[in-house]
């Protein structure tokens, strides 16, 4: 890990707002994982769906992509694959073009689950959008604006 810059100091507002913007991840977050499990999934296998579903371009990934979303190693993404499989969530799929790619996509189980847990995050994330919103624009260092009477 690289050194940080040493003895800058931030005005004491800056730590507030960056300590009420890790709040809000947090709490997103949390939120996230509990909804995860209340589908009967882990955070990590929900992380996963979502990786695989959402990939820019398209809806098949090979598990190196899928490490690389998640940021944990190779072997730790064929590992949440294998139980993914086995609860028929995720199938492997062999690329027509190369044989030797195998490529992950959800199964129609895998997509209904995601499909409900993406819409109560959806809905999360618009109830925290506006408090997220104004932390971003503190952090810009612009003074948010007051509601325009309508």
């Amino acid at each position: 890990m690289k050194r940080m810059a040493s003895k800058q100091q931030l005005p004491q507002a800056d730590y507030e707002v960056l300590a009420e913007f890790r709040y809000a991840l947090r709490q997103f977050q949390h939120f996230s994982e509990n909804a995860a499990r209340a589908a009967g999934l882990t955070p990590q296998q929900h992380q996963a769906m979502l990786a695989i579903k959402g990939f820019p371009g398209r809806d098949r990934i090979t598990i190196g992509q899928l490490a690389e979303r998640l940021q944990i190693r190779h072997h730790s993404a064929v590992g949440l694959t294998d139980r993914l499989v086995a609860e028929h969530h995720v199938r492997r799929v062999t690329d027509k073009q190369d044989r030797r790619q195998v490529r992950l996509a959800l199964t129609s189980r895998g997509e209904t689950v995601l499909g409900k847990l993406s819409a109560v995050h959806r809905k999360q994330l618009q109830r925290m959008g506006p408090q997220i919103n104004r932390l971003l624009t503190r952090l810009r260092g612009v003074k948010p604006r007051a509601p325009e009477n309508q």
